[in-house]
């Protein structure tokens, strides 16, 4: 793809000057990026994929307790018992520089192929690079994917070269590149001196590497959290969605002013979301800096519930008006051939009692208009749930508990059928 726009131009430039990955950033991956596979065979014999030494294992149980480390090589080893004589992975690695002004964020796959007995064989290649400005402005270079045929997304085609590519959509939550995984990070980082301002170390709290640096260089409050010691906060808003920090910002600056300390920060997070909710004052450390947070969180918590308990009861209410002038014309009605008794369900909570009791998804169908919903019982005791086309007086459905067919359906159809005219009398009254 061609440059669009002088960024991207700028970019492309100092592509081509950007140094070859190290054999010491390589090898690095090899010995921290991998997960290496320690077979046992049916004797609990354990090979170590990774050197090919081989000794006798002690059962699954010790061989987890001793940590199933390689005693030759001293590589950590997940065991698997199988008759899998190879073993070919795929693992990424991510190396964080500074090049040109850049922010580069070099993302390598290792391809790792191993034999029973063998010392493993390496390989590698560097599948992506995302190039940030200091603005916050980013492109992407890349290899080639083979989209046909194949249900992942980073089949990366080796050969092919690492070119600037387009940005698929253009948004961060719908582009393909966002999704590679980040990996192993090398520890020997090199920032440029924007990102260096805002306080990053070696840490990225939970986040890939793009995102947390975007953040930092566009939104100054991301840099205020990193720097006051908040980065536990920074996590929790950057995992849910960060443009949620307006709901929370002049809480926040709150906690700094008077040095509270957020030590969970969901749980503050869901307190300050309850505050809102009753129109509490949250430019008031009273309210948003609470000795006991959980104490506090709880209190509201309950105080939310019964709020919304006393909504739902309301809207119950209201549908339950709606529901008897819908219904209404029916209510009352009953009957019986001596051994099954039907009669229609005269309420948006009996309905839903009945669909709980009997495990079913009526509860949900007071609301269609068509709709006359009956209960079928033997002495008290509910049998099946009949649904009862209004317009076309005609069974639609019976069912008993969770869904099935009991020993008295048809008797129940039956009854409901021949009943069908007192159904009928009551529609054109």
């Amino acid at each position: 793809m061609k440059p669009q726009n002088k960024f991207q131009q700028q970019a492309v430039e100092a592509s081509r000057t950007l140094p070859t990955l190290t054999d010491k950033q390589i090898q690095w991956g090899y010995d921290n990026a991998i997960d290496h596979i320690g077979q046992r065979n049916e004797k609990g014999v354990i090979t170590c994929t990774k050197c090919g030494h081989s000794w006798q294992g002690g059962g699954q149980l010790l061989n987890s307790l001793l940590g199933n480390e390689c005693p030759h090589c001293k590589a950590k080893l997940k065991v698997e018992t199988t008759k899998k004589r190879i073993f070919n992975t795929r693992w990424y690695m991510t190396v964080i520089t500074a090049h040109e002004g850049f922010q580069v964020v070099r993302t390598v796959m290792l391809l790792c192929g191993a034999k029973v007995g063998e010392p493993a064989k390496y390989d590698y290649s560097e599948v992506m690079q995302r190039w940030i400005a200091p603005n916050g402005k980013y492109c992407t270079f890349a290899k080639l994917r083979q989209t046909m045929g194949t249900c992942y997304y980073d089949s990366w085609i080796f050969h092919s070269d690492l070119e600037l590519r387009q940005e698929p959509n253009g948004k961060y939550t719908t582009n393909v590149y966002n999704q590679i995984y980040t990996g192993a990070v090398y520890p020997r980082m090199k920032f440029i001196p924007e990102i260096k301002r805002t306080g990053v170390k070696k840490a990225f709290y939970g986040q890939k590497p793009l995102e947390l640096f975007r953040t930092l260089l566009t939104d100054p409050r991301a840099e205020t959290l990193m720097k006051t010691g908040y980065q536990k906060l920074l996590k929790r808003l950057m995992d849910s969605d960060w443009k949620k920090i307006d709901n929370y910002w002049s809480a926040i600056r709150i906690c700094i002013r008077n040095g509270y300390k957020i030590n969970d920060a969901t749980l503050w997070c869901d307190y300050i979301d309850f505050l809102r909710f009753f129109g509490k004052d949250l430019h008031n450390a009273k309210y948003v800096c609470p000795a006991d947070l959980k104490a506090a969180h709880d209190r509201y918590m309950a105080k939310k519930a019964k709020a919304d308990e006393e909504k739902e009861i309301e809207e119950l209410k209201e549908k339950e008006t709606e529901f008897s002038a819908s219904k209404g014309r029916f209510f009352g009605l009953m009957f019986s051939d001596g051994v099954i008794t039907v009669r229609v369900l005269e309420s948006i909570r009996d309905i839903k009692l009945e669909g709980k009791a009997m495990h079913h998804c009526v509860g949900s169908y007071h609301s269609k208009e068509d709709s006359l919903i009956l209960s079928a019982t033997i002495n008290g005791k509910r049998i099946e749930t009949v649904e009862v086309s209004i317009s076309k007086l005609s069974v639609i459905q019976c069912r008993g508990a969770c869904n099935k067919i009991t020993k008295y359906h048809s008797q129940i159809v039956e009854l409901v059928g021949h009943n069908m005219p007192l159904i009928q009398k009551r529609l054109t009254a």
